[in-house]
């Protein structure tokens, strides 16, 4: 049906909306989000008697490249969702093994997204960096909205398109 191809379209939309708004506001208010990435690696503040404080990073240096490499792939998943959903967009009225094959950079998009939030922040920052101790700078409750969200679209994308009536 058609308009499961709009839906789906729309859904990968929103993504790249959303990664937009993100990569946006990191670039452009750089220092606040900084923050965040600097004191999640130095893991100041979570539990002072937490055994894994051995694994803090305190270079201003590295604190950098990790916040460039967060906002370079935060853009690349916004740049690779909106080429996407208008690959699929200018597919919606072809056959099924055109639009399936439009999904690609959808894909990537939203695959790229999911491993940012779900690696990056829940994975790195969460557990190796003990993120989810700290009562101001635990980002584990986004990061999980965020991945959910874009794993559902993920999900809801793949399946297969058959021929539209």
């Amino acid at each position: 049906m058609k308009i499961i191809r709009i839906a789906k379209t729309a859904a990968v939309a929103a993504i790249a909306l959303f990664s937009t708004l993100v990569a946006f506001g990191n670039i452009t208010d750089y220092a606040t989000n900084f923050a965040f990435v600097q004191h999640v690696m130095m893991m100041d503040t979570i539990f002072p008697d937490a055994t894994i404080k051995y694994r803090a990073i305190t270079s201003p240096v590295l604190h950098n490249v990790f916040y460039i490499a967060i906002i370079a792939a935060e853009t690349l998943t916004a740049l690779l969702c909106w080429l996407g959903a208008y690959r699929l967009a200018t597919n919606l009225n072809g056959g099924a093994r055109e639009f399936n094959r439009a999904k690609t950079v959808a894909i990537s998009g939203l695959t790229l997204g999911f491993l940012v939030w779900q690696v990056g922040f829940m994975s790195v920052g969460g557990e190796w960096f003990g993120m989810w101790m700290s009562k101001q700078w635990n980002g584990v409750p986004d990061a999980f909205r965020f991945f959910i969200t874009i794993l559902l679209v993920l999900i809801f994308l793949a399946q297969r398109d058959e021929e539209t009536v």
